[in-house]
C-alpha cells in the first residue's frame, strides 16, 4: 500500500529520486511475492507446473552459449 506522503508528492508532480536501498527493498519484496505465487501455482496445479519445469529444462539444454 503506498505511503500517503509519497502519493501526495507524486500528485504535485515532484518525483523524488528513489535511493538504491529503496529500489533493492522493492525488488526483494517483488521477488519474494513472485516466488510465493509460483509455489502456490505448483501446489494448485502440480501437473501443469511439472510440464512447465520440463519445458524450461528442455530450453536450457538446447540453449547455445
Amino acid at each position: 500500500m503506498p505511503d500517503p506522503e509519497e502519493t501526495a508528492g507524486q500528485a504535485r508532480g515532484k518525483p523524488e529520486p528513489e535511493t538504491d536501498a529503496e529500489r533493492r527493498r522493492r525488488r526483494a519484496q517483488f521477488l519474494r511475492e513472485l516466488n510465493e505465487a509460483k509455489a502456490l501455482r505448483e501446489r494448485v496445479q502440480p501437473r501443469r507446473a511439472r510440464a512447465a519445469r520440463m519445458r524450461q529444462a528442455m530450453r536450457m539444454r538446447t540453449f547455445r552459449w
